[in-house]
């Protein structure tokens, strides 16, 4: 069994990416479910097949501990660890292929609290990767995208587990894709962008960042991705064979 949490920042594209990538593998007649981890969410583009709003309910936390909004979604995602043995038992009787796990939209709620990096560790599956979504609108400046690569380092210190970065919609930034896969491979290229940037002191910080980053080969390959198209999806599912099957498809 193979785990992929899907992480990235609210309004990236992870519901929609759980959503193309359990088709995707339907398609391709591996047995795959979507797990969501997300309590407070309202509506997703799937329907999930193990949900954790099954087994928590943030109206009830309101009116039991009198809580607000936010104090509600904090101790949920906190109670997310003590319904592993649950979940883990309704994903042994799919007997899945692929889990995709869909994360809560408050990345840092999931990624720093200690439930979160708990839930990764613990959750048993023979191997486990993490994507990180990087949304194409966010990155289009390269300030913006120094500071998204610092969080998706940050994750990945944070999860402990093999990470991809993907790029998502590409069908909206079509004009500045060169530009922003340029930066992800190329620190000198990121570094020349940076010097054109009006702020000199947020400039040299986000050089020193990149510079950390690239002199550890803390930075990955950056997969561009639409969520509407499938465009990029080969390649997205190759580097996911590679890292979870050792290149080969899994087959009946």
């Amino acid at each position: 069994m193979n785990m992929i949490f899907i992480t990235g920042t609210a309004g990236s594209g992870k519901s929609l990416l759980t959503s193309r990538l359990e088709g995707w593998y339907q398609d391709r007649e591996n047995n795959s479910i979507a797990l969501n981890l997300d309590p407070a969410v309202e509506n997703l583009p799937y329907t999930p097949d193990i949900d954790i709003r099954n087994y928590i309910d943030i109206d009830e936390l309101q009116k039991r501990y009198g809580l607000g909004p936010n104090g509600s979604i904090i101790m949920a995602y906190d109670l997310i660890a003590t319904k592993l043995p649950e979940i883990q038992d309704d994903i042994s009787e799919f007997n899945p292929d692929y889990v995709l796990v869909d994360t809560p939209g408050q990345i840092e709620l999931f990624a720093y609290r200690s439930s979160g990096s708990y839930f990764v560790y613990n959750m048993y599956s023979e191997n486990k990767v993490t994507i990180f979504l990087m949304d194409g609108v966010l990155v289009s400046s390269p300030i913006n995208f120094v500071s998204l690569s610092l969080l998706s380092t940050s994750i990945n210190l944070r999860l402990k587990t093999a990470q991809i970065n993907v790029l998502t919609k590409k069908d909206l930034i079509l004009n500045n894709l060169e530009n922003i896969v340029e930066w992800n491979s190329s620190s000198s290229s990121l570094m020349e962008a940076l010097d054109k940037e009006n702020n000199f002191e947020f400039s040299l910080l986000s050089k020193d960042i990149i510079r950390n980053i690239f002199g550890n080969s803390l930075n990955s390959e950056l997969i561009p991705v639409s969520n509407l198209t499938l465009n990029g999806f080969i390649e997205l599912s190759a580097t996911l064979t590679r890292i979870l099957n050792q290149g080969e498809e899994i087959q009946y």
